[in-house]
């Protein structure tokens, strides 16, 4: 299967952060993410298959978030904003690729390079926003609330993300994430997602991100510690323990998570 060229991701990163960082700190209502709750809905009820259906309504959510000023909004309202944002354009990226029947999204020339939406006169990538908007809010728990239309990477979560709710909801996408297979124990090893090999700096250094620096699979692990699921923290604490990455599989896919039930 398709694996990204760790040189060229690595050019690409770098150059995403030219572009300006976010500067949030006004108080503009935020903008209105019901369509994009509607095609949440809609790759819910039937997957990957659903998006090619949904490429104009996705092209449409992505213009109107075009004429939002985001340094206007609050720093919640603007975090959500640049998720919601990368998120439906990867869906856009995932309807592309089951459209013209490739396997993974990889096989779309300059699938995170290319530009896919311009916004406060800036044309921004998806590597754009993901390094250069993004990570740079400092908060680790967004690499489980990202999707790439990737078998691996985190399921969709089931609502748009809105800033009057935004550390709740960050705080169930990673412990959901890890809980459903991010982490798992393989005898005396924790397994870890990808993710967390090519981005533990930001897990252990979050005030530095996004950070580059080499960062032992042992610190990754203890950064973990406070979403992984009870009984891993405890295994995890009970013994000496090794810690591994699982491959991370490219092949075209895309999921909604369920809503979650309300608590008796």
């Amino acid at each position: 299967m398709d694996a990204p060229d760790p040189f060229s991701v690595a050019v690409s990163v770098l150059r995403s952060l030219r572009v300006s960082p976010p500067r949030p700190g006004g108080t503009t209502p935020a903008p209105d993410h019901g369509s994009l709750a509607s095609v949440l809905d809609a790759v819910h009820a039937r997957g990957v298959t659903a998006l090619p259906g949904l490429l104009d309504e996705l092209d449409d959510y992505a213009a109107r978030m075009s004429a939002v000023r985001p340094d206007e909004l609050s720093r919640p309202d603007a975090l959500a904003f640049w998720l919601n944002l990368y998120n439906a354009a990867a869906l856009t990226l995932a309807g592309e690729t089951f459209a013209t029947a490739e396997r993974s999204v990889l096989r779309l020339p300059g699938a995170f390079t290319r530009p896919v939406v311009s916004v406060a006169g800036e044309s921004l990538s998806l590597d754009n926003i993901e390094h250069g908007k993004i990570r740079r809010f400092k908060d680790p728990r967004i690499h489980a609330a990202l999707v790439c239309g990737s078998a691996s990477c985190p399921t969709l979560r089931y609502e748009p993300f809105e800033g009057r709710s935004l550390d709740a909801q960050l705080e169930d996408q990673m412990r959901t994430f890890l809980a459903a297979g991010g982490a798992l124990v393989d005898g005396d090893r924790l397994i870890l997602n990808r993710i967390f090999l090519w981005f533990g700096s930001d897990m252990v250094r979050p005030t530095r991100m996004p950070s580059f620096l080499p960062v032992s699979r042992r610190r990754v692990a203890r950064a973990l510690v406070t979403w992984l699921p009870d009984d891993i923290s405890s295994w995890l604490a009970s013994g000496s323990r090794s810690v591994g990455f699982a491959d991370y599989d490219w092949s075209l896919a895309c999921s909604v998570g369920d809503r979650a039930r309300p608590r008796e």
